[in-house]
């Protein structure tokens, strides 16, 4: 059983054919495969669709799209820091977050903290930083191995048995394709598409277009498979405010987006226009 849905132009436009797609099927689908031509591209159409998403995220009291985007990649700290100084800058911040989110959250620390045991040595490796430097090793050599790159998310000694508070995104796999032009390929074990689903596409789109600029590759697809999807909903009082939304709220908001006019909207903008195509609401 599995859901497929045609390949998208941008991270919007694909947010909004699979949670349709996920919508149409009573809200709820399993292996749900969606395809997004340029991870990083935003289209005028797109503006509306992000901004629709996050501003019902606000209005509800839950992470917007940056916020959700950045436990996947923060992007913040990159353009504050740079590629030299993002590690060290973000593991300065973990403190403050761990004390909020628990083990939720911080994808980003799954991917470059990880206990490496051999033997009775145990250390801590960097994986994200490894697999960029093996794959910018091998694109400058005359033989490029262009299967060997991947990281895991999901760590049974904290992940396994537990029923919540766990990771969703569990596996991380990039390709690169004869002409040296990277594609990543997610796996989640859970996609909750109103909640997190735009966010992560935005944070995968990032987090793939860092490892090509760092590794020499170019940037290409990216293509999510969501083993269990819906259309997520739920409410809790936290001191008075309420968190959180309805099922005929979160189907409102969907119905909402498919009204827009994405079918007429212009193409999206070249790579050379990379600092317009990353910009999210506030």
């Amino acid at each position: 059983m599995y859901t497929p849905i045609a390949t998208q132009p941008t991270n919007a436009q694909a947010w909004l054919a699979a949670a349709a797609a996920v919508q149409d099927a009573g809200g709820e689908a399993y292996n749900v495969v969606i395809d997004i031509e340029d991870p990083l591209g935003i289209s005028q159409a797109d503006h509306a669709i992000l901004g629709t998403v996050d501003d019902f995220l606000r209005r509800h009291h839950v992470n917007t799209v940056a916020g959700v985007a950045n436990t996947i990649f923060p992007q913040s700290l990159l353009d504050r820091h740079g590629p030299d100084g993002l590690y060290a800058a973000y593991e300065a911040v973990l403190p403050r977050m761990k004390q909020m989110t628990r083990d939720w959250g911080r994808y980003f620390e799954r991917m470059t903290s990880w206990k490496k045991v051999k033997g009775q040595d145990t250390r801590v490796i960097n994986p994200l930083d490894d697999l960029i430097k093996f794959m910018k090793t091998q694109i400058e050599s005359d033989r490029t191995y262009r299967n060997t790159y991947e990281m895991t998310i999901y760590d049974p000694t904290r992940d396994a048995g537990k029923v919540a508070n766990r990771q969703c995104l569990s596996f991380l796999s990039f390709k690169l394709t004869h002409d040296k032009t990277l594609m990543l390929t997610v796996m989640y074990r859970n996609h909750a598409y109103v909640a997190r689903g735009l966010g992560n596409f935005v944070g995968l789109g990032r987090l793939q277009a860092f490892v090509a600029a760092q590794s020499g590759a170019r940037l290409g697809s990216l293509t999510c498979i969501s083993t269990h999807a819906e259309i997520d909903a739920g409410k809790k009082n936290q001191n008075g405010v309420v968190h959180g939304w309805s099922t005929s709220e979160a189907n409102d908001l969907i119905r909402q987006c498919r009204a827009l006019p994405v079918a007429t909207s212009s193409p999206p903008p070249s790579s050379s226009q990379a600092s317009v195509r990353t910009e999210l609401p506030a």
